[in-house]
């Protein structure tokens, strides 16, 4: 993608140009074309000859006297439908000179054209407005080129500097002052920036949006959202050929050769950094659910305001099932292709600490327990059941409900992280499969819980006595047998006696007490959940 000076074009608008100090002084009066004062002046031109049209290129406002136009109604109407064919901004007539006031010929062959045409009541030195004008517009194109080179600049900086999408993302947005949207050819939200509120109240209804922004006006770039001029700038993703995607700048209030500026110089950082990242690289579409469920699963943002953005990128959510799931030590494009496979509507991000959240999005007439089972079942198959997870929380039917779903699936997967061996373990597990551990997990943050282990194992929490905590935790794990203890430890069955007396003496415990030895083990499955 090139960008040349020519292709920048910023402009002033024809309104803009009649509120210009000079030209109120000429006390102008439109005429005709009032609606399209809104068009781009790219250029003034003086010219008084009928058949003015072949020397424009289009986008000027030209001016003139008409005293090569008095007295030839013919001559008029054709000067006017020359400047409509040759696609001119507006067309300035000062008074006085040729015409006491606007010939009606013009005037109805403007308003027939819409052709904004304006009169001058006052003498008025051409030489000036265009000396105002053009200054104004080399003003304009010499930001713009600055504009382009600083974008450019802190872009390349960024992916040179390994910065993930979000953050180009998050720079373009603050250029434009205006909300930012990736999306693929299928309209799908892949990634966006900007405030908050303003995003949200463009994915509320993107839908529609990008209907409507995307249903005419093919090529590279453009406007859309209705009518030309409303900030809605476009430029397509893509390279060698083929096209992927496309980046929004979404009620962009500066000039619209600018924003087509931004939009071009954000794609081409966007194209490298998708090339740099190579085929190895987590793909938007990942990282868009990544994020969306990372959020989810944190509660920081509340569950409504993700909504409009779980909409935008594709998900089902109206009168929909949601289960949530986490799936242990399981690879992101091998669910997601199994996801495809079976046609379960859902997301698929990777969290953290080898855990994997499927969210899935089902019709309510559907059995979300059985098609949630046979999904288990599917990846165990492939996989193997040996470290694979599955840990699911019950169907939400609410929204709202959903990141308590994720959370609990999240401490359910980790409560049998240590013990899938020896557990047998239904194809998904849930809170009640996982008793006491699953409890725990779940009040681990709880002060309470916290300040009854540290009280029940305090004297076994400093670094000298790891071992014995060790010791003590197999011998619990193990229902306190003593055998299989001392093998795991490989240590003699007198050796391991006198860590067991010496671990009830600093915990001041009788651990042959079946409460005192539940009691303890209840504060070390609390204990080993706070620390991961």
């Amino acid at each position: 993608m090139t960008i040349t000076l020519d292709s920048l074009e910023p402009a002033l608008s024809v309104r803009q140009v009649l509120t210009l100090e000079r030209v109120l002084a000429g006390e102008p009066e439109v005429v005709a074309g009032a609606s399209h004062l809104d068009r781009a002046v790219r250029w003034v031109h003086v010219a008084e000859a009928a058949d003015v049209g072949v020397m424009l290129s289009g986008g000027e406002m030209v001016l003139t006297t008409g005293v090569l136009l008095a007295g030839d109604e013919e001559k008029q109407a054709e000067y006017v439908r020359s400047l409509h064919r040759a696609d001119a901004a507006a067309v300035v007539l000062g008074l006085g000179r040729a015409f006491p006031a606007a010939p009606a010929v013009m005037r109805r062959a403007a308003e027939r054209c819409g052709l904004p045409m304006v009169v001058l009541h006052r003498p008025f030195p051409f030489a000036e407005l265009t000396e105002e004008v053009q200054s104004r517009l080399v003003r304009r194109k010499f930001a713009a080129v600055s504009l382009s080179e600083a974008v450019r600049t802190e872009l390349t900086a960024l992916i040179t500097a390994g910065a993930p999408l979000q953050r180009l993302l998050d720079e373009v947005a603050r250029h434009s002052a205006c909300p930012v949207v990736v999306t693929n050819l299928a309209h799908r939200v892949l990634g966006t920036a900007g405030e908050r509120p303003a995003v949200d109240d463009v994915l509320r209804d993107w839908e529609r949006i990008a209907r409507q922004a995307w249903g005419h006006r093919p090529g590279r770039s453009g406007t859309g959202g209705g009518t030309e001029g409303d900030g809605w700038i476009r430029a397509e993703l893509g390279g060698r050929g083929e096209r992927w995607g496309r980046i929004v700048l979404c009620g962009y209030r500066g000039d619209t050769a600018t924003g087509r500026l931004l939009a071009d110089r954000a794609a081409e950082a966007l194209v490298l950094h998708r090339m740099l990242g190579g085929a190895a690289a987590c793909s938007w579409e990942e990282q868009s659910a990544q994020s969306l469920l990372t959020d989810l699963v944190s509660g920081v943002v509340p569950a409504r305001q993700l909504l409009p953005r779980a909409r935008a990128a594709g998900l089902p959510v109206n009168r929909r099932t949601f289960v949530p799931l986490v799936v242990r030590d399981g690879d992101t494009a091998r669910l997601d292709r199994l996801l495809r496979l079976l046609g379960l509507p859902g997301m698929v991000a990777e969290l953290a600490d080898g855990a994997t959240a499927v969210l899935l999005s089902l019709p309510r007439d559907q059995d979300a327990d059985a098609l949630a089972a046979h999904f288990a079942t599917r990846l165990r198959t492939e996989c193997g059941p040996a470290g694979t997870v599955v840990a699911a929380a019950d169907p939400r039917t609410a929204w709202d409900d959903v990141p308590a779903g994720l959370r609990e699936a999240r401490h359910v997967a980790d409560a049998v992280a240590d013990s899938v061996a020896a557990l047998d373990l239904p194809p998904v597990v849930r809170l009640r499969d996982v008793h006491l551990r699953g409890l725990i997990r779940l009040l681990r943050d709880d002060p309470h819980v916290q300040s009854f282990a540290e009280r029940e194992l305090d004297g076994l929490l400093c670094e000298t006595e790891e071992d014995l905590l060790s010791v003590l935790r197999t011998y619990l794990a193990t229902g306190r047998n003593k055998s299989r203890t001392a093998q795991l430890h490989h240590v003699s069955r007198p050796a391991l006696y006198r860590r067991l007396e010496s671990i009830q003496v600093r915990l001041g415990v009788d651990l042959d007490d079946f409460e005192q030895a539940a009691s303890v083990h209840i504060a070390l499955l609390a204990h080993d959940a706070q620390q991961q």
